[in-house]
């Protein structure tokens, strides 16, 4: 680990030194756990919807080819950070290389751009069919769909590469450690030898802007559709309509309430304990819950995940009865 003690970049940094949560050993193996536990549930949760959207043929439609796509983008997103912290937990020297870290930022950085693009896509899906029905069979088919999911993940991975590209290209001479379990913009650009007032700027301008605009994107789409489903002349048709959005609409606040507050405040400190746990809520809490919140309001979601529970069960019991056969 090459660090200059000087203000003088004559070494430059090999690595940096992630905090993370500094307690007990004890106390690190507990979240070692509780962080093992989450994401091993995560990732159970993701692949079912994935395995219930492409197995079931009913679901083969915008809406849940969207949310399929939406858990598979959570099961990298996750994985963008969740796998090093939890190595973290259990190193003596809690090192990432320049490198990996770097790529840790491009990726989860990237994962949350395209995130906000698949939930304006899904808002966008959910204003079709209640204010335009008649015109939803024509714009959401097959290619259309197709199209805009490749759109949400090139533009999602395109967004952010650039700042990521000049951050990395800062003089880090030493200091080299983070008070965070991730790498992250913030401190980066403050470990950086040389001020970078253009790098933080378009850092903070892309971040910010990509939020407001897709927030602001899913706001007015669901306006509208409030507006439409007032307008509908039974009772079960507005409950029907309401069930149909109000899932996705939860994660979208539950998504939103946090990056905003990490990303789009100005005054927000990268050395606090609050970043950590902003950090922790959106990048495995939410993505803990989303499957549930998708699923419980849902007929068609429950009726093939419960599907794909017989089959798997089915297949544990033939697994079961093959040692006994071959015994006997």
């Amino acid at each position: 680990m090459n660090i200059s003690g000087s203000g003088s970049c004559t070494e430059s940094v090999s690595e940096f030194i992630l905090l993370g949560f500094p307690c007990s050993w004890e106390t690190q193996i507990v979240l070692f756990m509780i962080f093992s536990i989450t994401y091993l549930l995560t990732l159970m949760g993701k692949g079912a919807i994935i395995c219930a959207v492409c197995w079931d043929q009913h679901l083969h439609t915008p809406m849940y080819i969207l949310l399929g796509n939406f858990a598979f983008l959570e099961i990298w997103y996750v994985n963008s950070t969740v796998p090093n912290t939890l190595v973290n937990f259990l190193s003596e020297t809690k090192a990432i290389s320049f490198t990996g870290c770097f790529l840790q930022l491009y990726f989860s950085f990237s994962m949350g751009s395209t995130e906000c693009f698949f939930l304006s896509a899904m808002a966008f899906d959910r204003y079709l069919p209640i204010c335009r029905p008649l015109h939803y069979a024509t714009i959401m088919t097959g290619p259309h769909c197709f199209n805009l999911v490749i759109s949400c993940w090139v533009c999602g991975f395109l967004w952010y590469l650039v700042p990521v590209i000049n951050i990395s290209q800062l003089p880090f001479c030493g200091p080299n450690i983070i008070d965070h379990f991730v790498c992250d913009s913030g401190p980066l650009l403050t470990l950086s030898c040389a001020p970078a007032p253009m790098s933080m700027f378009a850092s903070y301008t892309l971040s910010s802007r990509i939020i407001l605009l897709s927030f602001l994107f899913i706001l007015i789409s669901y306006a509208l559709v409030l507006l439409a489903v007032f307008q509908l002349p039974s009772a079960s048709s507005r409950h029907k309509a309401f069930l149909t959005c109000g899932s996705h609409m939860t994660v979208v606040m539950l998504f939103y309430s946090t990056i905003m507050v990490m990303h789009v405040s100005p005054g927000s400190s990268h050395f606090t304990l609050m970043p950590k746990i902003m950090t922790l809520f959106y990048g495995m809490v939410t993505p803990l819950f989303n499957p549930l919140i998708y699923s419980l309001r849902n007929k068609e979601m429950k009726n093939a995940l419960w599907k794909i529970l017989e089959m798997f069960t089915k297949s544990l019991k033939l697994f079961g009865s093959r040692p006994r056969r071959s015994m006997e």
